[in-house]
């Protein structure tokens, strides 16, 4: 690869003056600086980003760890990231800790020495039973930025961006009572024991009790005979009139589930889900959902993070993006 210096010693300058020409520095001459670059053209002379990186004490990366990029809302997510990250110059290393705390331990110790200038984190189903938060806590005291989103630890004092998960259950709890005069409402829950499980859990109960309404709520053990258990639950409860499902998957489950049955949607049971852009393409009839804006969250998630890499007096934050009740044909 063609140096700095080579094209120095070429046209009879210094190094100095080369690097500045290149940068476009009011320092030097129109004349000079159309001469430095068509050679550097010429030979295909390409800047050492690492040198830079070492010069500045900046990599111009994030590392980003997902707990899988199979649910649709964190491939969003991740898309938000790598747009936004891109628009400011920098570059994404992408890790799955795959729902464990020990790959997510891996990938922080990995990525903490030098190759990048910051975190943007979803904790790992593991780490959030387990309530282990030391390594995360470990890259903080280092010195090393890092933003949670989606799934956060209270007990660490980081930038964070979440869902409104306990006001968008309640909302969406509200309009099925209100609007559409529903009564028994099942929760179906895969989700139960993390923290936006817990805090949509709140939400629904929360709306049933300003009401005076009995919870009906199915735990599912983590997408295991998802499908027998909402079955025989609906075959038991011939009560239940709507249904609201706090994750991504189960909701459709439950509209097939009703079908099974014999029930009509929305005509005897409405039903709501978490969801994403172009999830009601997904299912017939077209699912009525809570929209994440997973992208919105990806993309304040990069400025928030770049905030406070750029500023020393940056003060921490905690941003909630709020959802969306997307209506369609599963409900009223």
């Amino acid at each position: 690869m063609t140096t700095l210096k080579e094209l120095a010693e070429i046209l009879n300058i210094s190094v100095s003056t080369v690097s500045k020409a290149l940068n476009d520095s009011h320092e030097i001459s129109e004349n000079t600086r159309i001469r430095v670059k068509e050679l550097a053209t010429k030979l295909n002379y390409k800047p050492n980003r690492i040198a830079q990186q070492l010069k500045n004490n900046e990599t111009k990366t994030i590392g980003v760890i997902l707990p899988t990029v199979t649910n649709p809302f964190f491939a969003e997510a991740l898309h938000g990231i790598e747009k936004t990250a891109t628009e400011n110059d920098y570059d994404i290393i992408v890790c799955l800790s795959n729902e464990t705390l020990s790959k997510e331990e891996r990938s922080l110790e990995l990525l903490s020495n030098g190759s990048v200038d910051g975190f943007i984190m979803t904790v790992a189903r593991e780490t959030q039973v387990k309530e282990h938060a030391k390594h995360i806590q470990s890259i903080l005291d280092s010195k090393i930025p890092v933003l949670m989103f989606d799934r956060v630890m209270n007990e660490i004092i980081c930038d964070k961006v979440v869902v409104d998960d306990f006001q968008s259950v309640y909302d969406a709890t509200e309009y099925l009572i209100e609007k559409e005069e529903r009564k028994n409402i099942l929760l179906v829950s895969n989700i139960e024991e993390l923290s936006v499980g817990k805090l949509r859990t709140q939400g629904y109960s929360k709306a049933l009790r300003n009401h005076k309404l009995n919870p009906h709520i199915l735990k599912l053990d983590n997408a295991i005979d998802v499908e027998k258990n909402i079955y025989n639950y609906l075959t038991k409860n011939n009560e239940i009139d709507a249904i609201i499902s706090i994750d991504h998957i189960t909701g459709i489950v439950a509209i097939n589930m009703v079908k099974k049955i014999g029930k009509e949607i929305p005509k005897d049971i409405s039903i709501v889900g978490f969801g994403y852009e172009h999830t009601e393409l997904l299912s017939s009839p077209k699912i009525s959902i809570i929209h994440q804006k997973a992208h919105k969250i990806g993309e304040m998630s990069v400025k928030l993070l770049l905030d406070k890499i750029n500023s020393k007096d940056h003060k921490m934050q905690t941003i909630v993006v709020p959802s969306e009740l997307n209506l369609s044909e599963s409900t009223k």
